[in-house]
């Protein structure tokens, strides 16, 4: 993300973005030159997915991690990871407070049948950015499963804290007990006793102001089932809507949006053809969660050689009139935002790109994770994500214009 700030930068503005060795950089956003660096958390098993958010002179960074795959090894003392929130002064990378979505420790438990020591409680990755309520002084994110078979209440939940001090003001978990590790179901050393059926929270909380003037919080879960809580009444759930079968690979995965009328959920539902799945586009009610309309993915054959996916497990990106989605098999689409009719259809994986880097026949493939982004007129994407169940991984960045041209 690019931030402005006053006497950050010789050009007056900064980028922030994070790696997977847990460390936050900011550059000048003119010149590309570091501007500071700092690494916020030491287990090495963290990652940082979610984007930082920018707010008030202070840099808001999500914690996540990767242990859920490494945990499942026999060899593997698992698990001490946990996910969670930084907070860093913009200006130069100083940690200001650090909040973890799991409050216990990590604490010896038993032993594996290998003699490894296991430990917990561990888990509640944050994968996405998180959300800013300035009028209450707090800010959401939204937490995946947790790792082993120990109790706790920061897992597949959606957390509020404070914005200043990072104190936990309220959390509604609404799946307890999803102990999850890669590879269990096929079975497993580490594995928990009861495999969890892994619904993670991927998608960032959407703060929705409704007609009546009162706020809502828009949330959606790999359960397939959308949310609307309560802010002012500790996050208690008001409505929730199962729209997607869910599941390790399904529901709704990484965000929804919203305009003033409708809140759009993308439903991946991955490997999972209708009637079991419901792969596509739903628009909801956000004060009832209701059903307004919903556009299942079209059936094609993908334009690439690897595993031909309908799920739309991207982020949807919402503009007056339309909505964008895409699939896993490589098509952007935009959606009339009044009754879900597809409006245009862009393949991006259909023809050989001539890069303007000097690149020749260049492939696109699938579509994943981000959704389109907007700015002067002109969208942005790229094409090419290799998921968990296959895929097209080529890599180009496209240019549109609205009109999918």
């Amino acid at each position: 993300m690019i931030g402005r700030l006053k006497g950050g930068a010789p050009s007056g503005y900064l980028m922030y973005f994070g790696d997977f060795q847990r460390n936050v950089y900011a550059l000048d956003a003119a010149s590309g030159k570091l501007q500071w660096k700092m690494n916020i958390e030491k287990h090495p098993r963290s990652v940082l997915t979610g984007a930082p958010v920018l707010y008030q002179g202070l840099l808001y960074v999500p914690l996540s991690s990767w242990e859920e795959t490494a945990g499942g090894v026999g060899s593997y003392g698992c698990c001490t990871a946990r996910g969670g929130l930084a907070a860093l002064d913009a200006k130069d990378g100083r940690l200001v407070w650090k909040t973890y979505a799991i409050e216990q420790e990590p604490q010896p438990t038993v032993k594996n049948a290998a003699g490894t020591q296991m430990y917990g409680p561990a888990g509640a990755a944050v994968w996405s950015a998180p959300t800013i309520d300035a009028k209450r002084r707090l800010v959401y994110i939204g937490t995946g499963d947790t790792y082993t078979d120990v109790k706790e209440n920061g897992s597949d939940a959606i957390m509020a804290l404070d914005l200043a001090s990072g104190k936990v003001k309220w959390r509604n978990q609404v799946t307890e007990n999803d102990s999850f590790l890669m590879g269990c179901n096929r079975g497993g050393t580490n594995c928990p006793t009861v495999l969890g059926p892994d619904y993670d929270f991927g998608a960032s909380p959407i703060l929705f102001t409704l007609p009546n003037g009162k706020d809502i919080i828009l949330a959606g879960q790999k359960s397939g089932v959308a949310f609307g809580m309560d802010p002012d009444n500790d996050g208690k759930t008001i409505w929730r809507n199962k729209v997607g079968n869910g599941g390790a690979l399904g529901g709704i995965e990484w965000g929804m949006a919203a305009d003033a009328k409708r809140l759009y959920v993308a439903v991946a539902d991955l490997g999972m053809p209708p009637p079991k799945g419901k792969p596509g586009l739903f628009a909801l009610d956000p004060a009832t969660g209701d059903q307004q309309w919903y556009t299942a993915a079209p059936k094609v054959n993908c334009s690439y050689s690897g595993r031909c996916l309908l799920g739309q497990s991207a982020a949807p990106t919402v503009i007056p009139g339309l909505v964008l989605s895409t699939t896993i098999d490589g098509h952007l689409r935009a959606y009339n935002a009044n009754d879900g009719k597809i409006v245009w259809d862009f393949d991006t994986a259909a023809q050989k790109y001539q890069t303007i880097n000097g690149v020749k026949d260049q492939s696109g493939g699938s579509l994943d994770v981000a959704g389109p982004v907007l700015a002067g007129g002109l969208m942005y994407i790229i094409s090419g994500y290799a998921g968990a169940l296959g895929g097209a991984p080529d890599n180009v960045l496209l240019v549109f214009s609205v009109d999918g041209k």
